[in-house]
Order: structure tokens, then C-alpha cells, then sequence
């Protein structure tokens, strides 16, 4: 499995850098979620824009890592580009359950506000 993965102090981009996320993938790449999140990555931002192509073991995998870093921070897809990765989260009805953000770039900004707003909720209840 081909990806590159970009570590920051507050996330890590996950760029998955293969044409279909199937049955031969999923295990390896939900593999790889539990090791990031046993390092402390605290908000993952998985890139989609180079897929092609998604199973339901796929779907299976992205299920896993937003049930990883419920407890963690969170978990932002985002680069879902291609019109059948679209249509089949759509259908599933993940868009309702998964944070969905256009661009890497969003991705980060949204991350960065949900880390201020978490971190000036935190102020507030410890004030009361």
C-alpha cells in the first residue's frame, strides 16, 4: 500500500497514494490507523483525492479510523473527488456521520478552529 503521511504538532495528513481503497487494502490501512493512533496522533485528515474506486472493506476502514479518533480528536476526510467514492458515501449515508471537508487546505483550517473552540470550552469549564 502506497501513501504518504504528513505530521504536524496539532494532525497528520494521510494521503493514500492508490486508485482503489478494496478488500486487499482495507486491512493494511486500518492497521496503519491504530498505529497513529496509538502514537498520539491527535486529528487525522485522511486524503481520498487520488481514489479512484472504494469497497464496502474500504468504507469499513474509514469507519474504523472515525471510531479511532472519536476518543483521540477527530477525523476529517476530505479530496473525495472522484464522482464513485462521492456517490458511494452518499449512499451509505456516511456524509451524515463522517466530518466531510473539500480541500487538505479546509481540512487544516477546520482542525485548527475545532482545536480553539475545544481549548476555549476547556477555559469556560474550568472557570465555573
Amino acid at each position: 500500500m502506497k501513501y504518504s503521511i504528513d505530521k504536524q504538532e496539532k494532525y497528520a495528513v494521510f494521503r493514500l497514494e492508490e486508485e482503489n481503497l478494496n478488500s486487499l487494502l482495507a486491512p493494511n490501512l486500518k492497521s496503519e490507523f491504530v498505529i497513529f493512533a496509538n502514537e498520539g496522533i491527535v486529528n487525522l485528515i485522511l486524503d481520498l483525492s487520488g481514489v479512484k474506486y472504494v469497497d464496502s472493506s474500504g468504507l469499513s476502514a474509514i469507519l474504523t479510523a472515525n471510531r479511532l479518533w472519536k476518543e483521540l480528536g477527530m477525523f476529517v476526510l476530505t479530496g473525495i473527488a472522484h464522482p464513485s467514492v462521492k456517490k458511494l458515501i452518499e449512499i451509505s449515508r456516511l456524509d451524515s456521520v463522517l466530518t466531510i471537508i473539500p480541500t487538505v487546505a479546509e481540512s487544516i483550517e477546520y482542525v485548527f478552529m475545532e482545536e480553539l473552540e475545544r481549548d476555549l470550552n476547556a477555559e469556560v469549564e474550568e472557570d465555573v
